[in-house]
């Protein structure tokens, strides 16, 4: 699958909100405007304007804010979670260099890169000592 066909697909799984208003408010203003008609509303006529030229976009609108704010949310979710993850992503971006990467991820992860296996096991009184 090319590109093209990719995105195409992918534009519309992300609609299947907006059919589903959109179907929706068109059997709502439907129903509205026959259900006046039957009743014999001479104003019947209104529930299309208003449904289909105002009601209708609001709909849709609202459906793709909601799409949108789903998946920034999730974005940014996913991004704070793990600091390491974020981290590891912008070193990959090239944003910080491999000496940042290592410091930044020893403070993350709690441990000094100069911290032996014999430190390690020391008691801390005894690491304070050896780091000074």
């Amino acid at each position: 699958m090319s590109d093209d066909e990719s995105s195409v697909v992918d534009a519309n799984d992300e609609s299947s909100l907006e059919e589903a208003a959109a179907g929706v408010m068109t059997a709502l203003v439907l129903l509205v405007a026959f259900g006046l008609l039957a009743l014999d509303v001479s104003w019947f006529w209104i529930a299309f304007p208003v449904g289909f030229g105002g009601l209708l976009p609001a709909a849709v609108g609202l459906a793709r804010y909601y799409q949108q704010s789903e998946t920034s949310d999730a974005g940014e979710s996913a991004a704070s979670d793990d600091p390491v993850e974020a981290l590891k992503e912008r070193y990959a971006r090239g944003e910080i260099d491999e000496a940042e990467f290592e410091r930044r991820l020893d403070d993350l992860l709690g441990t000094d890169a100069e911290t032996t296996a014999g430190e390690a096991s020391a008691e801390p009184a005894e690491r304070d000592a050896a780091r000074e």
